[in-house]
C-alpha cells in the first residue's frame, strides 16, 4: 500500500512540462495528453534573418510559381499575335536584332532584380547604362578594350557607392539617386550623337548574349530557393529598426550586390549602343524605372530577399514582344509611361508575393509536434544565450519518496 501511494504522489506532483515554457526559442510542451505550440521562433536553422528577428518556417514558393505561368500564357499569346501580324520579325536579321535589345534590357533587369533582392536597390541603373553607351560610341578604340574600360569604370563606382551605403548604412536608393544625378551630368556632355566603333555588330552572337542571360537569371533563382542563400543574400533587408546595423555579413553581400549590378548596367549599355547605328543618349531614368518595375513584376519582391525562378526571363521575353508588337500597330508609347505601369503593376505583385510567400505560421497539431521534437535538442535561452542546462522534474514534497521512508521500513511491511 504505501509503495503504491508513493508512485500517486509522484504522478500527481507538478512538472517542468506542467508550468509554463521558458522565455527563448519557442517549444511544444504537454498539457494533459495534448501537444500546445509556443507562439515563439521555433529553432535557429527556421529563421531567416537572425535568431531574434523573423518568421519560422520556409517562404513559400506556390506563389510564384502560379504567377510564372500566368506570365508564360502572356508570352505565348504575344508571341502568336507578333508571328500573326509580320512573321518576318521573327527570323533573320530581325531576329538577331530583337535578340541583342532582350539581352540588353535582359542585363539591366537581372541588375534590378539582384539589388532588390539584396534589399539594396539601385536607382542608378538606367543613367549608367546611357552612359556606357554613350562613352562606348565617342571613343576610337578596340571594341574589346573599351568593353573592359567600361566595365571596370562601373565597378569602380559601384564599389565606391557600395562602402557608402553599407559605411554609414544609408538607404541605398537615396545615395544611388544622387549618383544616378550625377552620370546625368556626365551623359549631357555627350549629348551628340555618335558613330559606333567599327567591327561592332553584336547581332552575330545574339543567341550568346541572350542565352547567357537567360541561364544566369533562371540559375540565379533556383540558387535563390536554397533557404541558406535565400537568408544571407536578403540579410540586409531591415527587420525592426531601418537604422540597426544587420551585421558584417550583410554588409558585404549587399556591397557586392551594389557593384555588379552597376557592372551589368554598364554591359547592358553597350549592347544597347549595339542596337542602334547611331546613339541618341537620354538621361536613363526611364531605363531606370523599365528595369525596377521588370523585376518587381518579375516577382522579385520590393522589400528584398523573395524572388521567383523564371520570372525574369518571362518579363522581359513579354517586354521585348510588346514593344515588337506596338512598332507593328504603330503605337507611339513613351517609355516613361511603360515603366511607370510596370512600376505600378510590380508593385501590386510585390503585395501578393509577400502575402502568400511568407512561411506558414506555427500551429497546434503536426507543426506542433514538429516544433517539439526539434526543440529537444535545444536548450534554454538566458539573455539571448543558448543554455544546455536543463532543469530536473520536480521532486514530490510533503511525503516519502519511492526510495526510502514506508517501502523499506518495517512498519510498511
Amino acid at each position: 500500500m504505501a509503495y503504491d501511494e508513493s508512485r500517486q504522489r509522484q504522478h500527481d506532483a507538478p512538472s517542468v512540462a506542467d508550468d509554463d515554457p521558458p522565455d527563448g526559442f519557442p517549444i511544444g510542451y504537454r498539457t494533459g495528453d495534448e501537444v500546445t505550440a509556443v507562439d515563439r521562433p521555433v529553432v535557429l536553422d527556421d529563421v531567416f534573418d537572425d535568431p531574434d528577428h523573423g518568421e519560422p518556417g520556409r517562404d513559400r514558393m506556390a506563389v510564384h510559381a502560379v504567377w510564372e505561368v500566368l506570365l508564360l500564357v502572356a508570352v505565348a499569346a504575344l508571341l502568336f499575335l507578333t508571328y500573326r501580324g509580320n512573321p518576318e520579325v521573327l527570323q533573320g536579321a530581325a531576329l538577331d536584332s530583337l535578340l541583342v535589345a532582350a539581352a540588353a534590357l535582359g542585363l539591366l533587369v537581372l541588375a534590378a532584380g539582384l539589388s532588390l533582392r539584396a534589399g539594396v536597390p539601385n536607382l542608378a541603373l538606367g543613367p549608367v547604362a546611357i552612359a556606357a553607351a554613350a562613352y562606348f560610341g565617342s571613343v576610337d578604340r578596340d571594341p574589346k578594350v573599351l568593353i573592359g574600360l567600361v566595365a571596370v569604370a562601373a565597378a569602380a563606382l559601384g564599389l565606391a557607392l557600395a562602402l557608402f551605403v553599407v559605411t554609414f548604412h544609408v538607404p541605398s536608393w537615396a545615395a544611388s539617386l544622387a549618383v544616378a544625378l550625377a552620370v546625368i551630368v556626365f551623359i549631357g556632355q555627350r549629348a551628340i550623337p555618335t558613330q559606333l566603333p567599327d567591327g561592332w555588330d553584336p547581332t552575330r552572337y545574339s543567341s550568346y548574349f541572350f542565352g547567357g542571360f537567360a541561364a544566369v537569371a533562371v540559375l540565379g533563382g533556383l540558387f535563390g530557393t536554397v533557404k541558406m542563400i535565400r537568408r544571407a543574400v536578403g540579410r540586409f533587408r531591415p527587420v525592426a529598426d531601418p537604422a540597426r546595423r544587420r551585421g558584417p555579413g550583410a554588409a558585404v553581400v549587399a556591397a557586392g550586390a551594389i557593384t555588379v549590378s552597376m557592372m551589368l548596367a554598364a554591359l547592358a549599355g553597350v549592347l544597347l549602343a549595339g542596337g542602334s547605328p547611331v546613339l541618341s543618349p537620354s538621361s536613363g531614368i526611364e531605363w531606370t524605372g523599365l528595369a525596377l518595375g521588370a523585376a518587381l513584376l518579375g516577382g522579385t519582391s520590393a522589400y528584398g530577399r523573395r524572388g521567383g525562378i523564371f520570372g525574369t526571363v518571362l518579363v522581359v521575353m513579354l517586354l521585348a514582344l510588346f514593344f515588337t508588337y506596338s512598332v507593328q500597330r504603330g503605337w507611339d508609347l513613351p517609355l516613361g509611361a511603360v515603366a511607370a505601369a510596370m512600376v505600378g503593376g510590380g508593385l501590386v505583385v510585390t503585395r501578393l508575393v509577400e502575402a502568400f510567400g511568407r512561411p506558414r505560421p506555427v500551429t497546434a497539431g503536426g507543426d506542433a509536434e514538429e516544433a517539439a521534437a526539434t526543440s529537444s535538442w535545444r536548450g534554454d535561452t538566458v539573455d539571448g544565450e543558448e543554455s544546455w542546462s536543463a532543469a530536473l522534474p520536480a521532486q514530490p514534497t510533503g511525503g516519502l519518496d519511492s526510495w526510502g521512508g514506508d517501502r523499506w521500513s518495517a512498519t510498511g511491511r
